[in-house]
């Protein structure tokens, strides 16, 4: 592009000295003309005033003709002056068209990036010596894809014509506005820094502005923005760093629900350069299989025998140590990296547990974005075939949440999982808005209450109103329940007696990683090789590793 522009200017800039050296030649023979014309004119004129007066012979025709060419030349002269004058002026009114381009954005008439970079170093400096700050507020508007999704972009240019003429309204009357792309604007201005509440009250107007109805070439439609400020300050004195900073603070105003304005702070960069580390540690981690699982352990509460384990991801970072989920599975969530995370998880998993006691089952939760992938049961199976780990000791967990964008596409994976033997859970039952539709939709074989009502059970009436009422649901339907979070022996005494049938929770210890388990199991006799060491017959065991198989 600047290779093009360089290109450009210089065909420009010979154009225009062929052009003045053809204006210094024909200013130069018009010129000439003239001078020639005031010598043989007055001779001609007065050879001619005395032949009239019958004193001489009259004009010299070598003049005469001289004298009709030098008149030629200057007429010739007059209409290429008046040609180049209206060459010039259009030049010129082409060449400010062409600044007006480069310079704004044809659509709305607001500046473009480049241009506002230009005129907002001038704000910045004309602040400094004022003793002014600058603020720039960076704006997105929310849901305008559906706008141009479900009206077109004739409807989506029409809405930000509209929008653009909003903000300049709002804005104060010496001031920056720029549309730096699609949906996204910034402006500026100077404010006294000790009276940061003009900028909110120029934000607020902007956001309440916004929140109502548009007419987008015929067209209702409603959107919001999310607007974000940063100001001005020692270290942030360019408009690349003003930018930067507010960019970050509209990110957050997304974040935190959208059709708002939110202010720019330190923590906000420390945070987006801990996830630029995190999503960093997930494209390097994953494949050198830092993401290990960790085992949380799930109890028959009739007889409290060790029924299985549910799969936990954690991260065992080389520099930070070990990471919980809740840091890094919303970043992998968001980078589409949540299936290969899962599936390196499930495999280790399953390496693990092929070899451990038959009667042990391993609970792996599936992500929402995991069930958009119509691969997903093809994964799961290969996943089963290479390690050897039995279909009917896997249980995959299925959040209700997950199971609302397209249950068309979430019963073709539970059918085709539940055709390899494979067991499905509802997990977090009772936090969605359509529980008993998705159990008559989905062929479950457990449910699992939330943790959010269990761990209130005996202080909360209503939450044990609901764990009752999801009990006698599963005995009903012949689905065995299984309540996480539980705690402390209290809660699991009032399950015990409500029916339910499994349970989980740091009650009966912290997840733990797979050389835990080993010793776990090796003292429950739950372990093939630990039986053969204790005398076990040989037949036995290969028999036990075979039904392990």
């Amino acid at each position: 592009m600047a290779e093009a522009h360089e290109a450009g200017a210089k065909r420009r800039r010979g154009s225009a000295v062929v052009s003045a050296r053809r204006d210094i030649i024909t200013g130069g023979v018009t010129v000439a003309a003239i001078l020639l014309f005031v010598g043989t004119g007055s001779n001609v004129v007065g050879n001619t005033v005395k032949a009239i007066s019958g004193v001489g012979g009259g004009a010299d025709q070598t003049l005469v003709v001289a004298l009709l060419l030098n008149i030629a030349l200057i007429l010739f002269g007059w209409r290429r002056y008046a040609d180049l004058s209206r060459e010039v002026k259009e030049r010129s009114a082409a060449e400010e068209r062409a600044r007006e381009l480069a310079s704004k954005d044809p659509l709305t008439g607001f500046l473009n990036r480049r241009s506002l970079a230009e005129t907002g170093a001038a704000m910045l400096a004309r602040a400094d010596r004022r003793q002014k700050c600058v603020a720039m507020l960076m704006l997105d508007l929310d849901n305008f894809k559906n706008v141009n999704d479900m009206h077109g972009h004739a409807a989506g240019d029409a809405l930000l014509k509209s929008v653009s003429a909003e903000i300049e309204k709002a804005m104060p009357p010496v001031s920056l506005a720029a549309r730096l792309g699609g949906d996204e604007f910034a402006c500026a201005f100077l404010f006294d820094p000790s009276s940061p509440e003009t900028v909110n009250r120029v934000a607020q107007k902007i956001v309440s502005r916004l929140s109502q109805p548009f007419d987008a070439g015929g067209i209702h439609t409603h959107i919001s923005v999310s607007v974000g400020i940063a100001r001005s300050e020692i270290d942030c004195d360019t408009i690349e760093a003003l930018m930067r900073r507010a960019d970050i603070a509209m990110y957050a105003a997304k974040n935190s629900g959208r059709n708002r304005y939110c202010w720019f702070d330190s923590s906000m960069e420390r945070a987006l350069q801990m996830r630029n580390a995190i999503e960093a540690g997930l494209r390097s981690g994953i494949p050198k299989g830092e993401f290990v699982p960790y085992y949380e352990q799930q109890i028959d509460l009739t007889t409290g025998r060790l029924h299985g384990f549910e799969v936990l991801a954690r991260w065992d970072s080389p520099n930070q140590g070990l990471v919980s989920p809740e840091q890094f599975v919303p970043v992998a969530e968001e980078t589409g990296m949540i299936g290969d995370l899962s599936m390196s998880v499930i495999r280790q998993a399953m390496e693990h547990g092929r070899d451990w006691d038959p009667s042990l089952t391993l609970s792996v939760n599936i992500s929402p974005g995991q069930l958009k992938d119509p691969w997903l049961a093809q994964k799961l199976v290969k996943l089963l075939v290479e390690t050897g780990y039995p279909a009917h000791r896997l249980e995959v967990e299925i959040t209700e949440s997950s199971l609302f964008e397209n249950l068309v596409l979430a019963q073709s994976i539970v059918g085709s999982l539940k055709n390899q033997g494979i067991k499905l859970a509802l997990d977090d039952f009772g936090t969605g808005y359509s529980s008993l539709a998705h159990l008559r939709a989905l062929p479950f074989d457990r449910i699992k209450i939330d943790r959010s009502f269990v761990s209130s059970i005996n202080d909360n009436p209503e939450s044990a109103a609901i764990v009752n009422a999801i009990t006698r649901l599963g005995d009903s339907l012949g689905l065995p329940v299984t309540a996480e979070g539980i705690e402390d022996a209290e809660i699991e005494q009032r399950l015990r007696v409500l029916g339910v049938h499994k349970g989980q929770g740091w009650h009966f210890g912290k997840p733990m990683p797979v050389g835990q388990v080993r010793k776990l199991l090796a003292d429950k006799n739950l372990l093939p090789a630990a039986r053969h060491r204790t005398g076990t017959s040989k037949s036995d065991s290969v028999r036990t590793f075979r039904q392990a198989g």
